[in-house]
């Protein structure tokens, strides 16, 4: 027969309400903690979750929204998130929006449903309309690794403009003027990062040549078909700056199918270091994102709306993301031949 809260209060000596308090997050004194948890252990004794719920109003669940769990950046995301919310005595559930709008507006409705206590949200939409019964309800909603065009919400993303600007500045220090990029233009992260790209050409003077844009959704096979397309125009670019990490992939496969190699003619520059970027050769450049960190801050800024020990308007938080140095890009001579290789 399963323990009861009266078997505790018989082993303790201590009231019900007490013990009542503890189970339901309340404080109590040191000494009649340690006496309750004894307890629990020695009669392994399981909370009743659902009953708790009843009375705290808190079901000490998280809900997180992703856009693609199938997509390895997403999984890695979620592998911190579930481990930096099992630290602060939370449980997540996981819906997948299949990078579909409309999937993604049920979803929410349904976490909504199951009374979680707050919803992480890596969003396949642009705009935060789906979001609204949310927020009506009072539910509080961190996003994680994007912002929204139109509405300010908490959220937690890195500077992915100044990213990619740094990654095409590495090429252009290195003497390259014909550069290529891979991205996304429907996804926040991609539309950012071709701004980065634009920024950095400008800035250096140089043209943004049309042809030299490979644009769709960040995909295994935008990747690998843009970087095919790139290679076979009659003047190529030296170097390619690829969107994510599944670009990076893609881009990387056609260059390895090609009878061209990296970098001798032709350098390339990814995002996101996963684990393949760790196997590949030469040794990738790569853009790295504190994707730990980013997942810790959002469970800590999501607790703290729960518990309403943080309040106001909503907070914006972007880490930056750092360069890996690699093996992938070869320095040009000024007149656009590649210089000898240092040894």
């Amino acid at each position: 027969m399963a323990a009861t809260i009266r078997d505790i209060k018989n082993r303790t000596g201590l009231s019900l309400a007490t013990i009542s308090k503890y189970l339901n997050g309340g404080n109590v004194l040191p000494q009649n903690k340690a006496l309750i948890e004894e307890a629990i252990e020695a009669l392994h004794y399981e909370v009743n979750e659902l009953a708790r719920g009843l009375v705290t109003n808190k079901t000490r669940i998280v809900g997180v929204l992703v856009y693609d769990i199938e997509c390895l950046f997403v999984g890695k995301m979620l592998h911190h998130l579930g481990l930096q919310l099992h630290k602060k005595g939370y449980g997540m559930l996981i819906c997948d929006s299949c990078n579909d709008e409309e999937m993604e507006k049920k979803n929410l409705q349904f976490l909504m449903n199951k009374k979680v206590d707050g919803i992480v949200v890596l969003a396949v939409s642009l705009d935060s309309g789906f979001l609204a019964p949310a927020k009506a309800a009072g539910i509080p909603v961190v996003l994680l690794d994007r912002a929204f065009r139109d509405e300010e919400y908490d959220c937690v993303k890195i500077d992915n403009r100044t990213a990619a600007f740094r990654a095409v500045r590495e090429l252009i220090r290195s003497n390259h003027k014909r550069i290529g990029m891979i991205g996304s233009e429907v996804e926040y992260t991609g539309l950012e990062r071709e701004k980065g790209f634009r920024e950095a050409m400008n800035e250096a003077g140089l043209e943004v040549r049309e042809e030299y844009l490979r644009m769709g959704k960040h995909s295994f096979e935008l990747g690998y078909h843009g970087m095919k397309a790139l290679l076979s125009l009659p003047e190529p670019p030296t170097a390619v700056f690829m969107g994510n990490y599944e670009t990076t992939l893609g881009g990387i496969m056609a260059v390895n199918e090609s009878d061209i190699t990296c970098p001798e003619d032709v350098s390339l520059i990814g995002f996101d270091d996963l684990l393949m970027t760790g196997v590949i050769q030469p040794k990738m450049w790569i853009v790295v994102q504190p994707m730990k960190q980013m997942c810790e801050k959002a469970v800590e800024m999501l607790l703290g709306r729960i518990s309403r020990e943080e309040e106001g308007p909503a907070l914006c938080i972007s880490f930056s993301a750092r360069l890996r140095k690699g093996e992938s890009i070869r320095t040009l001579h000024e007149g656009g031949e590649f210089a000898q290789k240092s040894s």
